[in-house]
């Protein structure tokens, strides 16, 4: 298969396309660093970089951005950055994506555990993840051509924990493998408008 990897050099990216490569034709995609370079908040950039990777079976996205801050400090514009990147970049790439898939191609978004269960500071984070859940549900039931759109959803992973064990107190580390599963599950299987949660 031909998988396009959005944010394949991040904390859970890389082990992801360490997977992906060993039977695949991996392409890796990133703002500053990759195989071909995109910003997902523009969408002519999105645009520009499937005219340079063409035709794929596969889109995996592990990016996206919102900013984290108490409530009382949050601004309009703060909202927007994760709106524009994290939910609307996402959105694109399947809103483009879907014209430079191959026929039962696929596309995986990335999500997390802020959707269905919070921290303080993330009420930006969890009002975009939950957007997502609703928005692959939706899309799932109109897409064309076999492609299917699923979302990986996880605990905060052990690649991560020592960063941001402070602000998720009590949650247990979700092991890399089990993360890679899931988009595994979403690239390899049949499953179609799915949330996929990750968790122990």
């Amino acid at each position: 298969m031909k998988i396009l990897i959005i944010g394949g050099n991040g904390t859970i990216g890389k082990t992801v396309v360490s997977h992906f490569k060993e039977n695949n034709e991996v392409i890796i995609a990133g703002r500053s660093k990759g195989d071909v370079n995109v910003d997902i908040s523009d969408s002519n950039s999105i645009k520009t970089m499937f005219e340079n990777t063409g035709k794929v079976d596969a889109i995996i996205c592990i990016a996206g951005e919102a900013k984290w801050d108490f409530f009382n400090k949050l601004t309009e514009e703060d909202y927007y950055i994760g709106l524009k990147s994290k939910l609307m970049g996402q959105v694109n790439l399947v809103r483009i994506g879907q014209n430079y898939l191959n026929p039962n191609g696929s596309v995986t978004l990335t999500t997390g555990v802020l959707a269905y269960d919070p921290v303080v500071q993330t009420t930006s984070a969890a009002m975009v993840n939950g957007g997502i859940h609703s928005f692959v549900k939706a899309v799932a039931l109109e897409l064309e051509n076999g492609i299917r759109v699923n979302v990986v959803s996880s605990d905060m992973v052990e690649d991560a924990y020592e960063k941001y064990k402070d602000i998720f107190p009590g949650h247990n580390p979700v092991p890399m493998y089990k993360v890679i599963n899931g988009y595994v599950r979403s690239v390899k299987g049949k499953g179609n408008g799915e949330v996929i949660k990750i968790s122990n």
